[in-house]
């Protein structure tokens, strides 16, 4: 898909009513499941961001709102008026900046695990720091069950682990400074004015439950619910039941 003369690689599946998805911290392989099982609920469309996956990056494009725009750019381009956007972690982020600023087909809005908003004081991580601390801690604070879910290099082809490089490459650029959030999105959070279901992972230790529960509190009827069994990345752990969590949700 071509926007603004920017090459996205798109993950698309399903049927219906259109929802874009758009991935965390790292982008989503040919395989992931979860898109396939958010496409009984709907077509699905899940853009490569531009540095993610096989999606370039432009020299000039560098900070998240050059995210945000793409997003608005992406609905724009879409047939119908009634869009579903489903962000995850780093790209929940882009959604929940994408919703309060409002665009004319967003009719719908989830996030699971969404990163971008700090809520205690200056000495307080709410986002732990996931470049600077031991990968054997972020990776326990990632999953659930880490043995079973994280990332295993040793298993992974040349060219995944080139993928997984690019996206951790891409994600350092864009969320750096400040680390993952935006001090003024919080004031803007109670502009969104869709439906919104706001999911987390309860052994999520990248950004706690209680994190989730501030952010979605600041959404103006913002459900809240949680998923058993599941770390940052329940579309990972428990992709059926973050899949059928949204679809019953859109059902509603």
């Amino acid at each position: 898909m071509n926007v603004h003369d920017i090459e996205l690689e798109i993950l698309s599946v399903g049927q219906g009513r259109p929802i874009v998805l758009l991935h965390g911290m790292t982008s989503f392989s040919p395989g992931a499941s979860f898109p396939r099982l958010l496409g009984a609920h709907g077509a699905v469309m899940a853009p490569s961001l531009p540095g993610f996956g096989g999606t370039e990056r432009p020299k000039d494009f560098d900070t998240i709102y050059d995210l945000v725009h793409l997003a608005r750019a992406v609905l724009d381009a879409l047939p119908g008026d009634a869009v579903t956007l489903v962000g995850l972690s780093f790209g929940g982020w882009i959604a929940a900046e994408l919703a309060a600023a409002g665009h004319p087909k967003l009719a719908r809005l989830v996030l699971a695990d969404p990163v971008g908003i700090k809520i205690g004081d200056r000495q307080t991580a709410d986002i732990l720091d996931i470049f600077n601390r031991d990968p054997n801690e972020v990776r326990a604070a990632a999953y659930h069950d880490p043995a079973r879910f994280a990332p295993d290099f040793d298993e992974m082809e040349d060219a995944e682990i080139v993928r997984y490089a690019r996206d951790r490459d891409a994600l350092c650029l864009y969320g750096w400074h400040p680390y993952l959030y935006n001090p003024q999105l919080p004031r803007w959070l109670p502009r969104i004015a869709v439906p919104t279901l706001v999911a987390w992972g309860e052994s999520d230790r990248i950004v706690t439950p209680d994190y989730g529960r501030a952010y979605a509190s600041l959404i103006p009827g913002a459900r809240f619910e949680t998923i058993a069994n599941a770390g940052h990345h329940p579309d990972v752990e428990q992709p059926e039941a973050l899949a059928r969590l949204i679809g019953a949700f859109l059902a509603d």
